[in-house]
């Protein structure tokens, strides 16, 4: 029974426990104190098929997070959680929205325009409440999320059920979310009415096949199942289901496309669009994985993770990985870890100048073509479950870093810093 206790705790399962009801019994609570997180990521990118500039450019990229996550014990069943965060990112492939912005640089889309769309951040709050039934073997939870940048406004909430049962050895969960979000298109700056410019040079008249989108709107659906099982002493798995609908504006309005059915126009050395990416207006997703999570001994402990992915845009992607946690000391973590994915193109993909004006449908956005992809990270965790070193009336309980290296068949590579603490109240 030890070691069991000890592998629902590195599965971090978080199944809270409660006595038996009873006039003298105490409840006990399912947060104690108020816990605060602090979060701060860097990432960066590089790479030369932006889809910004029709699938070839610079896809360089850098993106700072920092968030706060704040859970506060309203009373012994309920916990209010409040996560406020901004992400600060300057792209040079979504500055060439307007490359010609007349300063000393040659446009080129292998370069970084200083136009107002080179950087921006995007705003998000999202509070969560869950609620415990009094034998703490269900859990119900409601949440809410807004974020918004410059082109951008997101507005969701959902719910959610988590059910322990069989001697809390079973855990179903049950949850569904919904986004309502506009878009205030950007488009390429050649595609908007009144644009001219004397420097255009190609054959014949600049003519782009372009008509601006009706619809703004994109909205999305999903409903997530789960279930987790400790399968014995040393072994737990679980295994999820999603199913995600979208509806509305799927295209990006300030993504290029380049047919080859045009003649070719540039300014400097900077070709114009002759239209910008067109996607269905429909999309239905699902994914569907599984975890198991073996305890090899007191000091390691083995993680695998599958995803299979397919949706009606014609991609199917599977998704592996593998985390090690190995215990140094009481206090002290590391976490390497490796992840493999592979997809298959989208039926509208097209490489630079490879899709017709005839059709229905084309995109050059890579993330939508046939790759696959490494990642290689490495983390490690302190962890002080007495808080002894204080910060203010708080005391410091874990301290998360970590480091991933992603690298991708089509040329683009990025990595991330991430570093994580959390603080708890007296």
């Amino acid at each position: 029974m030890k070691k069991l206790s000890v592998i629902v705790l590195l599965f971090t399962l978080n199944w809270g426990f409660a006595q038996e009801e009873g006039e003298n019994t105490y409840q006990k609570r399912v947060l104690e104190t108020a816990e605060i997180d602090l979060l701060f990521s860097y990432y960066n990118q590089d790479g030369e098929n932006a889809a910004v500039t029709g699938g070839e450019g610079t896809e360089e990229l850098t993106d700072a997070t920092s968030s706060i996550v704040v859970k506060m014990p309203l009373n012994p069943d309920d916990v209010l959680t409040v996560d406020v965060g901004i992400s600060a990112y300057s792209s040079a492939s979504s500055s060439n929205i307007d490359p010609f912005d007349k300063s000393s640089r040659t446009a080129s889309p292998f370069s970084a325009s200083s136009g107002a769309s080179q950087s921006d951040a995007l705003v998000h709050f999202n509070p969560t409440y869950e609620h415990s039934s009094d034998d703490r073997n269900s859990v119900y939870s409601a949440q809410a999320y807004i974020s918004s940048e410059y082109d951008y406004f997101s507005l969701g909430f959902g719910g959610g059920y988590t059910r322990l049962f069989n001697e809390r050895n079973t855990q179903f969960g049950a949850s569904f979310q919904v986004f309502l979000d506009s878009w205030n298109p950007q488009y390429p700056v050649e595609l908007r009415d009144g644009f001219f410019d004397s420097r255009i040079s190609g054959s014949g008249t600049y003519n782009p096949s372009f008509v601006a989108f009706d619809d703004e709107t994109r909205n999305s659906y999903s409903l997530s199942l789960s279930i987790s099982q400790i399968l014995g002493k040393r072994l737990q798995g679980s295994i999820f289901l999603d199913l995600v609908s979208q509806k509305g504006l799927l295209s990006t309005p300030h993504q290029r496309v380049y047919f080859s059915d045009f003649n070719d126009f540039f300014i400097e050395d900077f070709q114009l669009a002759d239209g910008v990416e067109q996607l269905p207006d429909s999309r239905f997703k699902i994914p569907i994985g599984a975890r198991l999570n073996y305890y090899l001994n007191d000091l390691i402990v083995l993680r695998s993770y599958y995803r299979y992915y397919s949706d009606d845009w014609g991609i199917s992607a599977h998704t592996a990985s593998l985390e090690v946690p190995v215990k140094l000391s009481d206090k002290f973590t590391l976490y390497p870890n490796y992840r493999y994915y592979d997809q298959t193109a989208a039926d509208y993909f097209y490489g630079k100048e490879a899709a017709t004006s005839s059709l229905d449908f084309y995109t050059s956005d890579y993330d939508l073509s046939a790759f696959s992809s490494h990642q290689y990270g490495m983390g490690v965790r302190y962890k002080d479950i007495f808080a002894g070193t204080k910060v203010f009336t708080f005391g410091l309980k874990t301290i998360d870093l970590r480091f991933n290296k992603y690298d991708r068949s089509d040329g683009l590579s990025s990595y991330i810093f991430s570093l994580g603490t959390t603080f708890v109240g007296n």
